[in-house]
């Protein structure tokens, strides 16, 4: 009895298993009803072999393995150069992440990280950076909010409305009052007893 049983539940796993694996294959040549968003589609890459000299701009994430001559707006998206990555070009992104080799400044909305294999001649500005122990980097540092929207303009991650500073409140006076129904007594000074 416990033998067919093992058998039975044998052969079901194996059904259920060609069942998944078909439903696998089915939904990979089935056609999407609706165009995928910029962020479903992943990260575009420069491959090692590509130079670009000129302006690089999109609107998706982006991870750079090649040679990059001039300037690389990517405002709204992440920035990854590689560790094959060479930049010569001012980066202006969301999030920038250097683990190659950069000459010019590196510009983050909300931060930039260098990796330990990282060189990096230039200034950085970005409201969160962070240096790993072994990095090559050669420049200045600023975290300064006002900095980071001059330099990125409406594309700085604003992290949240400003308040504006109240001036404290003014103390209130208490009035004087009556102790046990004598006004004269409530002007007096209160003086601790002395015990």
């Amino acid at each position: 009895m416990f033998e067919l049983g093992k058998k039975d539940g044998a052969e079901a796993g194996n059904e259920n298993s060609r069942q998944a694996s078909d439903q696998r294959s089915d939904t990979r040549h089935q056609s999407p009803s609706a165009p995928a968003s910029p962020a479903s589609q992943g990260v575009a890459a420069i491959g090692r072999s590509i130079r670009i000299n000129g302006d690089l701009e999109g609107e998706e994430d982006l991870r750079i393995d090649g040679e990059v001559n001039g300037t690389v707006r990517l405002k709204k998206n992440a920035v990854i150069i590689g560790s094959d990555g060479k930049i010569r070009a001012d980066v202006y992104a969301k999030s920038v992440t250097v683990e190659g080799t950069v000459e010019g400044d590196l510009f983050g909305a909300e931060q930039v990280s260098i990796r330990r294999s990282a060189t990096v001649k230039g200034n950085i500005t970005a409201p969160r950076v962070s240096l790993e122990d072994g990095a090559h980097f050669k420049g200045s540092i600023e975290m300064d909010p006002e900095a980071v929207k001059a330099a990125l303009g409406d594309a700085a991650i604003a992290s949240g409305p400003k308040k504006q500073a109240q001036p404290a409140a003014k103390p209130t006076p208490i009035a004087a009052s009556k102790v046990n129904g004598d006004a004269s007594r409530a002007e007096e000074p209160v003086h601790a007893a002395k015990g």
